[in-house]
C-alpha cells in the first residue's frame, strides 16, 4: 500500500489548541498509510523536532500582510510547482485559506478547510478576516469542523448541512489524562503546593481566553481563602506581559504561577482542583475534554458550545453574571472527590482511536479520487 502524504497548512507549530489536536492525531495515525508534512508561515516551531522524528517535513513560507500579495502567491505557486508529491492539502488557517486553496486547486490538489473556532474576535482585523475567509466555502472541496457550530460559523449552514462537511471531534488520548493521585501529590510537593486549593486554566494568552477576568475572580477568592492558588498554563505570546503586570497590580505574585509551552499539561491537570474557562469565544476547546478526562470540575462561560459537555463536571455561567456568582461556583468544589471518567470520554466520541480511524479512512478515500 502506497503511503499518502498530507500537507497540513497551519500558521505556526507553537503549542495551541489546533496544533495540539493535529499533533495528537499525527502521533497516533498509521504512518505506513498516512504521513503528515507541515507548511507554516510563522517562525514558531515548538513541534518541529517531534514532527521530523516521526518522518514528517516542515516548510516555511512568507507570512501574508496584504502588501506582499504578489510575493505570497508566487511563493505558493513555486511550492506546488516544486512539490508534485502532494495530492491533498488540509488547511487549518482561515484568514488566507481562500488564497492558498485556490492556488492548490490550480495544481490539482484536493482541498480541505478545517474550522477550529466560532469567532474572529473584535476590531478591524476581525472584519478583514471575515472578508478573506468568506470565499472558503466556494473554494474548498471538503470541510471539517471541531463542532457543528464551528462549521456553520465559517462555512455557512448550506455547506455545514451538506455531504461534504464533517465534524471531527477534538480527540485526546484518554489514558494519558485519567486522574492519578500519585502524579498530583508528586508535583504539588515539587512546587510546595501540598495544602493549596488550586484554581487553574490552560490556554494561550490571548484576549479570547479572558485571563484578566480569571485574575479578578481569583483576587476575590483569595481574600477569604488564603490557601487559594492560581495556575496559568499558556504560551509566550505578547499578552503574557499584560497578565504579569495585572498580577503585580493585584499583589498576587506569590499566589500565581505561570507556566509556558508545557508538554506535560496532562500532569498539571491532576494538580488542579477546579478548571476555570471564562472565554469570550471558542470553537470546541480540547482542554475541556482533557480536564473532564482528568475528572476535574470545570466552571466555564456559556459562550462555549454545549457540545463540550460530556460529563456532569461542568458548570456554565454567563460573563454578565456578578463575579460573586463565579466565586461561589468555584468554591463549591473545594472538597470534590475525583473519579474515573474513562467510559464517559470514550462513549462521547472524543477518544483518539475512533477519530484517527475515521481520518485515516477519509484521507485514503480522497487519495483514490480525482477532483
Amino acid at each position: 500500500m502506497k503511503q499518502i502524504r498530507i500537507l497540513q497548512y497551519i500558521g505556526s507549530l507553537n503549542i495551541g489548541g489546533s496544533q495540539t489536536m493535529i499533533m495528537e492525531l499525527y502521533r497516533n495515525i498509521d504512518k505506513k498509510k498516512i504521513q503528515f508534512d507541515f507548511i507554516i508561515d510563522k517562525e514558531e516551531k515548538y513541534f518541529q523536532k517531534e514532527i521530523e522524528s516521526l518522518g514528517g517535513k516542515v516548510y516555511v513560507l512568507p507570512n501574508y500582510n496584504g502588501k506582499n500579495h504578489f510575493l505570497y502567491t508566487r511563493a505558493w505557486d513555486d511550492f506546488f510547482e516544486n512539490h508534485k508529491e502532494y495530492k491533498i492539502i488540509h488547511s487549518h488557517v482561515r484568514s488566507t485559506a481562500a488564497i492558498v486553496l485556490k492556488i492548490a486547486k490550480k495544481y490539482g490538489l484536493i482541498t480541505i478547510s478545517h474550522s477550529h473556532s466560532t469567532s474572529n474576535g473584535k476590531g478591524i482585523s476581525s472584519v478583514i478576516k471575515k472578508i478573506y475567509q468568506y470565499k472558503i466555502r466556494y473554494i474548498a472541496n471538503y470541510f471539517i469542523g471541531c463542532s457543528k457550530e464551528s462549521c456553520i460559523w465559517l462555512f455557512g449552514k448550506k455547506v455545514a448541512d451538506s455531504n461534504k462537511c464533517f465534524v471531527l471531534n477534538n480527540s485526546i488520548n484518554t489514558e494519558k489524562f485519567l486522574y492519578n493521585s500519585n502524579i498530583r501529590n508528586t508535583i504539588r510537593k515539587k512546587y510546595h503546593l501540598e495544602d493549596k486549593f488550586i484554581i487553574g486554566t490552560v490556554g494561550r494568552f490571548v484576549e479570547s481566553k479572558n485571563h484578566k477576568f480569571i485574575l479578578e475572580i481569583f483576587n476575590e477568592i483569595q481574600k477569604n481563602n488564603k490557601e487559594a492558588f492560581l495556575l496559568l498554563i499558556g504560551d509566550e505570546s505578547s499578552l503574557k506581559c499584560e497578565i504579569q503586570n495585572k498580577i503585580k497590580d493585584l499583589n498576587l505574585e506569590d499566589k500565581v504561577l505561570i507556566l509556558t509551552n508545557r508538554s506535560d499539561v496532562n500532569e498539571f491537570l491532576q494538580v488542579m482542583d477546579v478548571f476555570v474557562m471564562p472565554s469570550i469565544y471558542e470553537g470546541l476547546p480540547v482542554t475541556l475534554i482533557e480536564a473532564q478526562a482528568a475528572s476535574l470540575p470545570i466552571v466555564m462561560s456559556d459562550t462555549i458550545t454545549d457540545e463540550v459537555i460530556i460529563t456532569n463536571l461542568i458548570t456554565k455561567l454567563s460573563l454578565e453574571d456578578d463575579i460573586k456568582i463565579w466565586v461561589q461556583n468555584i468554591l463549591k468544589y473545594k472538597n470534590f472527590k475525583r473519579y474515573n471518567t474513562k467510559k464517559e470520554i470514550q462513549a462521547s466520541g472524543y477518544d483518539i482511536s475512533k477519530n484517527v480511524n475515521w481520518l485515516t479512512e477519509f484521507y485514503m478515500k480522497l487519495g483514490d479520487k480525482n477532483v
